[in-house]
């Protein structure tokens, strides 16, 4: 074995810089539109009953087509793929931000998300290949931990700035600059390790069908908010989730080359992360969702003043990932820091269940840090099991799935949360008749958001409660692997 097969690639922090570039783009972006979508509607006369395919679009593109790309980038490598994901997601986004129509726009959205599922997975298995020394993999992880962790609420922090001092347009537009900066970061420094490649056939019969079960499952869900749980198209959509994903299991265990090997899920670390990973997104989306509408519909904020409201969650996440998650992570096993991170979460998600009509900030202020912190310190471990003990030709398809386990999740706690707290609301309003009604109103509202957030505690309280079970790898050892050894892509746990 030559001497310099076990060295390093030496420019690997400055690929860092670029891939978690490309990664900020791809997080935010599910969340930089929502606060600019009340003007865009205006602007290009979209129907109330089409607006939410502007988010929808998006999340059935990229949560459909995550394992395909994660597969793509294995097949035809990772640095080819996020060129092709960044150069696709900029000229997408240059796209909707022309877009002159309801149309243009959705076909826009829809094509992010094809890009995004190349350029997601691409960037998560080329940062697990280059980092092989188990404390530097920590803080590399720590950082990506953290940009993932907390890329949506700095998307809502983007998206109120920009619409409302420049023009909602440039909520796409903004894209344009990151991928040019990635795209030429990426063909200066990054050199993709040669160990891995899978040359294996792509599995069609696989790909129809993970892609179209998925699609049925996002789109379930986002037609039992519209149409309510027990409606025809609901529970149809869903049986036809169920029939394509146990269909696609079946072929996976059948044939030569899967496209998702039943090893990479069945494996008990790997599962245990994309479980709680799951779990604690459709947590956060309730976060997300109610905490943005209760400061600007109640407590009257601006977008720009709602977006920076969530700046001590976005520093929270940075400091439990790179100080507290990226320090510890080779001193203990990942559940200690993966469960009690997910239970602070849901301490912060407790506090800001209080919620009235007349909260001050200083008393969300405390839910939003110990949120940020909790959910950092446990981004940070759980992006780096993501490709524990897998083998370097499948690191794209399990990258794949930490985005598919999130992706999923949010479009969960969407409408899952968004049904609970419209019940709520209804439930009291029902129960109250007397007094003013815009009073009464405002009332129920906030009643439903907290009832919301209630149930985000309790989702939060199960990831961390799984996170603790499931997942048993101990602390990663201090030293690199050899190049060619299977876990050439992955920490060396201790057990």
């Amino acid at each position: 074995m030559p001497e310099n097969a076990l060295q390093p690639d030496p420019n690997r922090w400055k690929a860092l810089i670029f891939i978690g570039l490309a990664q900020l783009m791809v997080v935010l972006d599910a969340t930089v539109v929502n606060i600019a979508l009340p003007r865009a509607q205006a602007d290009l006369g979209i129907s109330d009953g089409n607006r939410q395919w502007v988010i929808t679009a998006y999340a059935l593109a990229f949560g459909g087509l995550l394992l395909f790309g994660g597969r793509i980038a294995d097949l035809w490598g990772r640095r080819r793929t996020f060129l092709v994901g960044l150069g696709g997601f900029a000229l997408a986004s240059a796209l909707g931000g022309a877009a002159a129509n309801t149309s243009m726009l959705l076909g826009a959205r829809a094509l992010q998300g094809v890009f995004g599922a190349l350029l997601a997975p691409a960037a998560l298995s080329l940062l697990a290949v280059m980092f092989t020394d188990g404390k530097e993999r920590a803080k590399a992880f720590g950082i990506y931990g953290a940009i993932a962790g907390g890329g949506g609420a700095i998307g809502l922090i983007l998206g109120g700035l920009l619409t409302e001092y420049l023009n909602w347009r440039w909520t796409f537009y903004v894209n344009i600059p990151f991928a040019v900066v990635a795209i030429a970061g990426a063909i200066l420094v990054i050199r993709e390790p040669a160990v891995g490649r899978n040359s294996s056939k792509l599995d069609i019969p696989g790909v129809l069908l993970v892609t179209s079960g998925l699609v049925s499952l996002v789109y379930a869900f986002t037609r039992a908010e519209s149409d309510g749980w027990t409606s025809g198209t609901t529970i149809g959509l869903f049986l036809a989730a169920a029939v394509l994903l146990v269909a696609f299991v079946f072929v996976e265990s059948r044939v030569k080359a899967p496209l998702l090997p039943l090893r990479v899920v069945l494996n008990r670390n790997r599962g245990g992360v994309y479980l709680s990973l799951g779990l604690a997104v459709i947590g956060m989306f309730g976060l997300f969702l109610f905490l943005t509408y209760y400061l600007q519909v109640v407590l009257h904020y601006s977008p720009v003043t709602t977006g920076l409201a969530f700046l001590p969650m976005v520093a929270g996440m940075i400091t439990g990932s790179t100080q507290i998650g990226a320090r510890l992570m080779t001193r203990m096993p990942a559940r200690y820091l993966m469960a009690p991170g997910f239970l602070v979460a849901s301490l912060g998600m407790l506090i800001l269940t209080q919620i009235d009509l007349d909260t001050s900030y200083w008393a969300l202020l405390p839910g939003l840090i110990l949120m940020g912190l909790g959910m950092g310190t446990a981004f940070m471990p759980a992006m780096s099991l993501a490709t524990y003990g897998v083998e370097p030709k499948d690191a794209g398809v399990a990258s794949a799935m930490v985005n598919t386990s999130q992706q999923v999740g949010g479009a969960i706690g969407t409408a899952l949360l968004n049904t609970i707290a419209t019940s709520a609301t209804t439930t009291y309003l029902a129960a109250h008749h007397t007094g003013p009604q815009q009073l009464v109103q405002a009332q129920g509202m906030v009643h439903g958001f907290s009832t919301a957030i209630y149930w985000s505690f309790g989702i939060l309280i199960l990831a961390g409660v799984v996170a603790f079970t499931f997942i048993n790898a101990g602390r990663p050892e201090p030293h690199t692997v050899a190049e060619g050894n299977v876990e050439d892509a992955v920490p060396v746990m201790a057990h």
